[in-house]
Parts: structure tokens; C-alpha cells; sequence
């Protein structure tokens, strides 16, 4: 007999392996952290299991991926909205980030997880100050994290001068070294905060520890034009010309891009994370991303910080990506659903150099899975579990969320997070 200590059963399975295996009336197996089997329900009916969840007819698919996020900036949702980019950080962000410490980061962290875990995402990365913080509460969470501390030229709240925050990195790399949960990258701000010797620094700083390298590339025209003053050059040829560039590199935003940068990107191989929602928000334009993807580009999704979004919804993400991009081109075909599902699963994955542990349902990879309940009105029909994900879903559909193989969420009640606690100290929190 075989034995397994979860079987999710009697749902649609969207794999998102490369071949796009769909198994209809499906289940899937887990022993430990691991995927060990999956197919059709009824080839599970001898299976022992220590724990059964049923799908109830609904989706199961693979955990959603947050590429690119500031999950303590839960804190300011709402704090100043519908302002130009530059007065809402100099005038209201800056002033509120002043007052965080520690702890309050990591309060902001739960809050953000609980949002997360309660629309399906399970796994997450950060870039923000008190990044020990973040590390700690997504850890506690029971949820998958990239972590890393912002660096830029100036003093940082936290670690005070930038010796100071390499050291601080250095430091998280050994405290995560192989935890299951939790792992560290090197960011740099940006190339407008960031002077090339440190730049060259984290570059080398990540390239010994085969760590992700994450960064805001090109998110403005502004941005944009400041560094073609300073450097003569893009932000992305700047990168190249510094030797920045390369696999592990994530550019986040990446909005202002000309034909020569895209071709940079695609010859380092450099992954990029797409932030739709924060991108409209801030009037900072409209990413070239399916000139990205037809050049061989990986492109993940992130929902940015609630700051500049307000949400942490992916579902929501994917809904706006496919649309923003149509309506931007004037073509309905380009951003189909298959391929911003992908965004938000298998390539988000490979974005954060985790493709080859989650980010499909396959037998080894980690159990991060997700159930959508469709016994609702508005996912009913379901002609295509694939459009319906995209264009019909929203977080609060997520009935179930296992990461690493603990299920985080039944029934839409957090079982690793004190709820009610969490809500009680963020409203005690002034800003």
C-alpha cells in the first residue's frame, strides 16, 4: 500500500510543467516537503493518507510566486495615494519609513503573509529595511521568502553606514544557509542609489554566494534620463557596462526599456519582475513586456509594496497584466492567459532561481499548492480553468494553501498565523 501524508484529490490539476499536463478529476500526493505523485483521483483509492483535502470539484495548481514586493509597506496602504511619484516618497513615504523599526517590520510582514497566504501566494520576495525581520516572520508564517536588505549609498535606518549593511547581508546568509523556507539575495536600490563600486560589489557579493541579485531597473522616464546624464548610458547598458548583468539578476520594473536594452537583457539572460498595478498607479508607464517575452525574456509577476498598489493579490495582478498589455497594443491575443499564468508560477520560479524547486506540480518538486473552491457564481461555467484563473478568479476564492508541504490554510482559516492579534497591533500602530 502506498502511503502518503496529504492527498489533495477530486479537483482539476493545472501542473504548469512544460508540457501543460492538465489532469482533469485529479489528485495530488504529498510525503514531507515533496510532491511524490499525481494523476487521475481514482488512481489514489489504495493510497493510505494521513490527511485527505477535497477539492471539491475546484482547481489545484501550484502556489502563485510575489517576484517583487515590500511586504512590511503593508503598514502605509492608503497612507498617500493619487500623488506624482516624487512627492508621495519625499512627502509622506520617507517620513513614515523614519518612525519603522524591527519589530515593526515584522509586524507588517505578518500582516502581509496573511494577505498572501489568504489569496494563494506562497512565496514571496522582499526588498525593504530590517530585512531580519522580514525573514523571521515569513519563517514563522510557515511561508516561502527571498529576502534581501536594501542597500544604497546613504545611511539605512537599520545598519547605518554601507560596510555596515554588507556586513548585514553577509550576516542573513549565514543565518539561512539551507533553510528549507528561507533564502537570501543581494539588492542594490537601484542604479540612481547605488554608485558603481557598490554595485560591483553586490554583484560579486551574489555571484559567490549563487545568490539572486534584485534590483529596480528603468522604472521611469525620469529615472531613466538622470542615469543617460550621469553615466551616458541607460540603466541597463550602465549595469552591462559595470558587469552587473547576468542569470541571476533580477530587474525589477524594467518599464522604460529601449530596443538596445531589451537585447542586453536577453543576451545576459537577466529575469525580470513585472509590477502592472504599481506601474499604473505611479503613472510610470507600461512595461514592453511582450517585446520581453519574445525575446526570450523570463518574466515574473510582483504586486510591488500596498503602498503603490494597494493589494497583494495576484490573482488581481494577472487579471490586470493580460488586459493593461492589450489595450496598450491594441491587439486582444498578445498576454494570453496561459502565458500570465506562467508568469505567476513556473517562470516567476525561474525569475527567483527556485524553477528547479516549485513553481509547477511535479513529482520532487516541493509541495507549495493552492485550491481555488469554483462553486461560486462568477467561476461557473468553467469552459477553461486557465482563463477562469486570470480573468475570474480573485484571492478570496483560495480555499486551501499548503507550503512545503504544511498546510498553512483550511477552509480559508489561517492556521499559522494569529489572525485577529495581528490586526489588533497594526491598528495600534501611528504612522
Amino acid at each position: 500500500m502506498h502511503h502518503a501524508d496529504l492527498i489533495v484529490r477530486n479537483g482539476t490539476v493545472i501542473t504548469m510543467d512544460p508540457q501543460g499536463t492538465r489532469i482533469p478529476e485529479g489528485a495530488v500526493a504529498v510525503v514531507g516537503d515533496r510532491i511524490v505523485a499525481l494523476g487521475a483521483a481514482a488512481d489514489f483509492d489504495g493510497w493510505h493518507a494521513r490527511r485527505t483535502i477535497d477539492a471539491r470539484g475546484g482547481i489545484i495548481l501550484p502556489g502563485l510566486i510575489n517576484t517583487h514586493t515590500h511586504a512590511a509597506m503593508t503598514l502605509f496602504r492608503g497612507l498617500a495615494d493619487d500623488l506624482p511619484l516624487m512627492s508621495w516618497l519625499n512627502d509622506h513615504i520617507f517620513p513614515a519609513e523614519a518612525k519603522l523599526n524591527a519589530e515593526l517590520v515584522g509586524l507588517g510582514t505578518q500582516l502581509a503573509c496573511a494577505e498572501m497566504i489568504r489569496a494563494g501566494t506562497t512565496c514571496f520576495c522582499d526588498m525593504y529595511l530590517f530585512e531580519a525581520a522580514v525573514a523571521e516572520a515569513a519563517r514563522d508564517c510557515g511561508m516561502r521568502a527571498v529576502v534581501g536588505e536594501v542597500l544604497y549609498d546613504f545611511d539605512s535606518p537599520n545598519y547605518g553606514p554601507l560596510q555596515k549593511g554588507f556586513e548585514y547581508v553577509a550576516g542573513m546568509m549565514a543565518r539561512w544557509a539551507g533553510d528549507p523556507l528561507i533564502s537570501v539575495a543581494v539588492e542594490p536600490h537601484s542604479p540612481y542609489l547605488c554608485a558603481p563600486g557598490l554595485l560591483e560589489r553586490a554583484a560579486r557579493l551574489a555571484d559567490d554566494h549563487q545568490a539572486p541579485l534584485v534590483i529596480h531597473v528603468s522604472e521611469t522616464a525620469a529615472e531613466v534620463a538622470r542615469i543617460q546624464a550621469q553615466y551616458n548610458a541607460t540603466p541597463v547598458a550602465h549595469l552591462a557596462g559595470l558587469g552587473v548583468l547576468g542569470p541571476n539578476v533580477v530587474a525589477c520594473h524594467a518599464v522604460v526599456l529601449t530596443d538596445a536594452d531589451i537585447a542586453l537583457l536577453q543576451q545576459h539572460d537577466v529575469k525580470v519582475a513585472h509590477n502592472p498595478e504599481s506601474n499604473m498607479k505611479l503613472a510610470s508607464g507600461v512595461a514592453p513586456v511582450p517585446d520581453l517575452l519574445q525575446a526570450g525574456i523570463c518574466v515574473g509577476l510582483g504586486t510591488d509594496g500596498c503602498a503603490s498598489n494597494n493589494n497583494l493579490d495576484l490573482f488581481s495582478e494577472m487579471d490586470t497584466a493580460a488586459k493593461l498589455h492589450k489595450v496598450h497594443r491594441l491587439d486582444p491575443t498578445v498576454m494570453d492567459a496561459a502565458t500570465v499564468l506562467r508568469m505567476t508560477t513556473c517562470d516567476a520560479a525561474r525569475v527567483l532561481g527556485l524553477g528547479d524547486t516549485i513553481g509547477s506540480l511535479e513529482p520532487g518538486k516541493r509541495a507549495d499548492l493552492i485550491v481555488v473552491d469554483t462553486a461560486k457564481p462568477h467561476l461557473t461555467p468553467m469552459y477553461d480553468p486557465v482563463s477562469h484563473l486570470v480573468y475570474a478568479v480573485n484571492g478570496a476564492d483560495v480555499s486551501h494553501t499548503i507550503i512545503n508541504g504544511s498546510v498553512v490554510m483550511a477552509h480559508r482559516e489561517l492556521l499559522t498565523i494569529d489572525l485577529e492579534t495581528v490586526l489588533k497591533k497594526v491598528l495600534s500602530v501611528k504612522f
